[in-house]
């Protein structure tokens, strides 16, 4: 379901709320809420959900239903509406409420109310929207640290679009703008490109990780494999891998690493063979022999082996700012 836009400011009416459930307000926030207004707390099992952005996966929802275990499901976004509560309750009606936390400021952040909500969560996503608005309000505040809380106390949580581009160790803020594919390639050090790490801590399984979406799309190989060459160029990794899903298509991981692909595209999952060869400023980027693994709908991918099954394996190299595949024909995707 593709979102529609509603001001933030006619979301924090009765009129504008509608189905969308019982609205509170406060310094940054706003909260709306549908379904039973008291809290329950049953046991929940962990999982993380990347999903690409476009239409939503209904399966991908269902999974961390499932996981919610009959609890209370939050959406939390720095922007946009609440429309994802009757959608969510739609899918998945045994849960005990769904509701959406506008966090849209620094002060929001730190507001009592807020960390309290989402620590009081069977299950958190994070919604599409500005990942650098997710980076400038949420780091070093209570969001931060209550959403790591949640995975570690295994709460399932995702992300779709820009809150898939947050989940991993490493992120890309797109505080300086939006790169793409042919800029980074053509010089690795473009202003454009700024790479956060550690803002969320959600498995150990994500360390050395970065993700993005939107990824066939928008096409943003180039721009994912010039990522994991600055990574390891910056010493901020000896090896780095990316987990890239592309829209309408999620990658649903289980505790232990092992996970599905689920939608109607592709997923993609790149690891770094070493440092690059060239990596310079105002330089176009060389780097031989990535390796690519993709997977469709059913196909499965294992973490923490690095493996996958269903899939098709090969390689990119970056030559002097062109990627090159070893693929029949030479398609990067």
């Amino acid at each position: 379901m593709i979102r529609t836009l509603c001001f933030l400011a006619i979301l924090a009416t009765a009129a504008c709320a509608g189905p969308y459930g019982k609205v509170t307000t406060g310094d940054g926030w706003v909260y709306v809420r549908l379904g039973n207004p008291n809290d329950v707390a049953p046991v929940t099992r962990p999982g993380i959900l990347f999903e690409g952005g476009g239409t939503d996966v209904d399966a991908a929802y269902q999974w961390m239903c499932e996981k919610a275990n009959g609890g209370d499901f939050l959406v939390i976004r720095a922007s946009g509406t609440a429309d994802y509560n009757p959608y969510i309750f739609g899918l998945c009606p045994s849960l005990n409420s769904v509701a959406t936390l506008i966090v849209y400021s620094r002060a929001g952040a730190q507001q009592e109310f807020v960390k309290d909500t989402i620590l009081k969560a069977e299950a958190l996503f994070i919604s599409g929207g500005d990942q650098a608005q997710y980076v400038e309000y949420y780091t070093d505040t209570p969001v931060e640290a209550a959403i790591n809380a949640l995975a570690a106390r295994g709460v399932p949580v995702g992300g779709t679009s820009a809150g898939n581009a947050i989940l991993a160790q490493f992120g890309y803020s797109g505080i300086t703008g939006s790169v793409t594919s042919q800029q980074a390639l053509s010089n690795p050090f473009s202003p454009l490109i700024t790479i956060e790490d550690g803002f969320l801590n959600l498995s150990p399984l994500l360390a050395d990780k970065i993700t993005d979406d939107h990824f066939v799309t928008r096409n943003r190989m180039g721009r994912l494999v010039t990522f994991l060459a600055r990574i390891i160029q910056d010493g901020q990794a000896a090896q780095v891998s990316g987990i890239a899903t592309n829209e309408n298509t999620a990658f649903l991981m289980e505790a232990d690493g092992w996970g599905t692909v689920v939608g109607s595209s592709t997923a993609y999952f790149l690891r770094t063979p070493g440092p690059p060869e060239v990596c310079q400023p105002d330089t176009p980027l060389t780097y031989n022999d990535v390796s690519v693994y993709r997977v469709e709908a059913g196909d499965t991918f294992d973490i923490r082996a690095w493996t996958g099954t269903g899939g098709t394996a090969y390689t990119l190299s970056a030559i002097a700012g062109v990627l090159q595949s070893s693929q029949p024909g030479g398609g990067i995707y």
